[in-house]
Order: structure tokens, then sequence, then C-alpha cells
């Protein structure tokens, strides 16, 4: 089954996620920053990337931008409670491919991970 890396700081938000997703038999990895984040990416080659957008030590955008500098092209989904339009811009142009807003819906979530998965597969 495929592999989901999710990034948030905040413990809570990783449990509810984790759980919409292991519903459906995903495998999840989890990070607190985007630091982490990067050295699960480059240590476990996740299917999929959940970034928060607001975290200590590296945010989502430096995160995205990271991935980018790198010609990483891991599907990557913005999750975050920051609801300007900017940053929904800034994170689709440095290659974000869904940005969903907190708390995520469910069926949203579950949705956008799939669809994400099977245009890959």
């Amino acid at each position: 089954m495929a592999l989901v890396l999710i990034i948030d700081d905040a413990a809570f938000s990783r449990r509810m996620i984790r759980k919409f997703l292991q519903s459906d038999g995903y495998e999840i990895l989890e990070a607190t920053n985007g630091r982490e984040g990067l050295d699960i990416v480059h240590n476990y080659k996740p299917n999929c990337v959940l970034v928060d957008l607001l975290m200590p030590d590296m945010d989502g955008f430096a995160f995205l931008k990271a991935l980018q500098d790198e010609g990483c092209t891991i599907p990557t989904i913005i999750i975050s409670a920051d609801i300007q339009e900017g940053s929904r811009d800034q994170s689709y142009n440095l290659g974000a491919v869904n940005f969903i807003n907190k708390p995520p819906k469910e069926h949203e979530l579950r949705q956008a991970v799939q669809q994400v998965l099977n245009t890959k597969e």
C-alpha cells in the first residue's frame, strides 16, 4: 500500500489525519517540521506528502522550495489554517498539487490523497 508522510507540528492534527488515512490502508510516516520531513522523504521516498505551512524550524513553504530545488516530484498536499489567497498561490507555485483548509474534512482529505495516488500509478 502507498506510503504517506504527514508533516505538522500539531500532534492532534497528525493524529486526526493519520486516523482518516489508515482507514484506507495507507502506511503513515510523521514529522513535526519540514526539516524532519525532508529527512524522511530522502530515506523512505513516500508516495504522497501532506504538509502544514506554519511550523517551527522549517515551514511548509521552505519544505516545498527544498523539494522543488531538488527536482523532487512527490505529490504534496497543503493542509493549513492559512486562508490567504497569497499563501495558496505561493504553495501552488512551489509545486503543491492541492490545498485543503484546516481542519480537513475526512471525505475531502481522503479524496485528495486517493486522486493524487491514482494519477501516480
